[in-house]
């Protein structure tokens, strides 16, 4: 499992092959089983063959994290903010006005049970089995961005895929700088949650 050849063969069925196994023709059922199956290889080779420690980092620079991170988030805040004013002003904050109770309970799902796989797969266990197989580190960024964006084609949204697109180079630059999933899965669930509250969860397939 150490061969060049073999992480690219794997990499390819993982991050491609499956992402677009869920906009083929093909039974809902066979869908979720291909899922599971690439989830449950990709923690196996994650703990097992690579033995990555999933614990929180020691002397992690929480104040430069924060600074960094309040700056992406007010840009992005205002740019998707003015967005759906203009766009869909009717769903601007809707999940909040429509019933608080189901905005909260859906953020505290939607962070614990899909930002942090994401991250798992697309960061933790990514760089630390693909990195050395790419020359130019922007290269290899680039590509976990494109990944990152392909994995959310079954929305079939493009305006989706360039947002998880931009999205996946944050993310990714985040753990290159920092080696901590704690601290990209905090900036995932700020951004995720907050583009659901402003109102674009629709196009996320979040409920509305």
């Amino acid at each position: 499992m150490k061969t060049a050849q073999y992480r690219l063969t794997e990499l390819f069925i993982l991050f491609v092959l499956v992402p677009i196994s869920l906009v083929i023709d093909i039974s809902i059922l066979v869908q979720i089983g291909i899922s599971i199956l690439a989830f449950l290889y990709v923690m196996f080779i994650l703990i097992g063959v690579e033995t990555v420690k999933i614990h929180i980092k020691k002397n992690i620079d929480w104040k430069r994290f924060w600074k960094y991170t309040f700056i992406k988030f007010l840009v992005i805040a205002i740019i998707t903010y003015i967005y759906v004013l203009i766009a869909k002003p009717e769903h601007l904050f809707k999940p909040v006005k429509d019933d608080y109770r189901v905005w909260l309970l859906f953020l505290c799902i939607y962070t614990f049970m899909s930002v942090y796989i994401q991250e798992l797969i697309y960061r933790t266990f990514f760089f630390k089995r693909y990195k050395h197989l790419f020359k130019s580190e922007n290269l290899f960024i680039l590509v976990n961005a494109a990944l990152f964006s392909l994995a959310h084609i079954f929305f079939k949204n493009a305006i989706v895929m360039v947002i998880t697109f931009v999205g996946g180079l944050l993310f990714a630059l985040t753990f290159k700088n920092t080696k901590s999933t704690l601290l990209v899965f905090i900036e995932h669930a700020l951004y995720g949650c907050w583009l659901y509250t402003v109102g674009m969860g629709d196009m996320l397939g979040f409920p509305s």
